[in-house]
């Protein structure tokens, strides 16, 4: 089984791989990264503090930070005052944002469908299905803090 499960961990990792350098070239179309991308995604439907996006991505802050000041700069997004939060204000795209996360989206869903090809949607599903389980058991694991090793 432990073989199994880090045969399957290399193979994560290697599809995050290619899907991200994937992803790369999806947002280069549209002179954009996929670190970019990810932030207009992520602020598209809510407007969000930088480390209210760090959070939901998962990354550090201060790369947040950066790539939103580029996004601002280059009028694809803009920071508004937080009420709740003066020193900290909310993320939100701009029309600019808005139609550049479309087109990224659009061409991304046809690579997808691509990329699917010859997979029914079960197949995706469950894949989905084990990929988040195997998650929340990674998840747990970490809380629980780091495996004793065996005498």
């Amino acid at each position: 089984m432990a073989d199994e499960m880090a045969l399957l961990v290399a193979d994560v990792f290697e599809a995050a791989g290619v899907l991200r350098r994937t992803g790369e070239g999806i947002a280069a179309t549209q002179g954009q990264t996929q670190a970019r991308w990810q932030l207009l995604s992520v602020v598209s439907d809510n407007p969000l503090t930088v480390p209210q996006a760090a959070r939901r991505l998962g990354v550090a802050r201060q790369g947040v930070q950066r790539v939103a000041n580029d996004l601002v700069h280059e009028d694809l997004a803009v920071f508004h005052a937080n009420p709740d939060h003066k020193g900290s204000p909310l993320l939100t795209l701009t029309g600019n944002g808005h139609r550049t996360l479309e087109a990224i989206t659009a061409r991304a869903t046809r690579a997808h469908g691509v990329i699917a090809e010859g997979i029914s949607p079960g197949e995706l599903t469950a894949a989905r299905d084990l990929l988040r389980r195997l998650i929340e058991q990674a998840r747990r694991h970490q809380e629980r803090g780091p495996v004793d090793e065996a005498p």
